[in-house]
């Protein structure tokens, strides 16, 4: 279970986390809504240790990893894969390598360097690719790929990491409607075969209520909303949203067709 115990953070005397304390059960998909900068990002990366708490601290079971340091964070961070809206991936190499990356906390650097890979690795990575109907592009750059297939080959690149937890920070904010479908189905999949426990921020009322199991709403950095998809009435998102819920609610329908 991941247990977020009165986490804080500040940035220049600016509370973008204020205590927050929440636990997820595992297998849970939960997608974190809430206006922006109502701390979102902050609590993913706080939870990754890409970010620093002012205050409280982040438990994964009996593990404190606020506390974790070195070669145990390093681990932590496989453990607990992050996806990225700008997806992150290296446009020179191809596709296969940039998901093999994901396999860098098992390999040896001087064979990660040499990109002597096993076919054991391989083998995942493909399979990986596979799942997420993007095998077909294993030997192509990946700067040639259009935004949604370059975040499928993230996903895929996470997933090799063999993590329990997945964070996505805006999978899908820079993605037509079309390709939102694919990488929203694509993480419901992971969730729903491996039981990994997906967070995910989402800008889209109608997404998060669409794929997610539960839903967490912030404001200013404090838990407002927490509760199952059904429970967010518009009255709900009114209230988190305030003068920004008429244009957040008012998303026609064809955009998840």
């Amino acid at each position: 279970m991941l247990s977020i115990e009165g986490l804080s953070r500040e940035f220049s005397g600016r509370k973008a986390l204020d205590s927050l304390t929440l636990a997820i059960q595992p297998g849970e998909f939960v997608g974190v809504i809430g206006r922006s900068g109502a701390g979102k990002s902050t609590l993913l990366r706080l939870i990754n240790r890409l970010v620093e708490p002012s205050a409280g601290r982040v438990r994964w079971d009996d593990v404190d990893v606020t506390a974790l340091r070195g070669r145990e964070l390093r681990q932590w961070r496989a453990r607990c894969a992050m996806i990225f809206q700008q997806f992150n991936l290296a446009g020179r190499l191809d596709v296969l390598t940039n998901v093999l990356v994901g396999r860098l906390h098992q390999v040896p650097t001087h064979r990660a360097l040499l990109r002597l890979w096993s076919d054991e690795d391989r083998a995942m990575a493909l399979a990986a690719l596979e799942m997420l109907d993007m095998a077909g592009f294993a030997a192509q750059r990946a700067e040639r790929l259009s935004g949604g297939q370059q975040q499928r080959v993230a996903i895929a690149r996470a997933l090799v990491q063999e993590p329990r937890l997945i964070l996505a920070d805006e999978p899908v904010a820079s993605l037509d409607p079309r390709n939102t479908r694919i990488v929203m189905e694509a993480l419901a999949t992971i969730n729903s075969r491996f039981g990994i426990t997906v967070l995910c921020n989402l800008h889209s009322l109608d997404l998060a209520r669409l794929h997610c199991t539960r839903l967490v709403g912030l404001a200013a950095g404090r838990l407002v909303f927490d509760g199952k998809p059904t429970d967010l009435t518009d009255a709900a998102a009114q209230a988190l949203y305030g003068i920004e819920a008429n244009e957040i609610l008012d998303i026609p329908a064809a955009a998840l067709a």
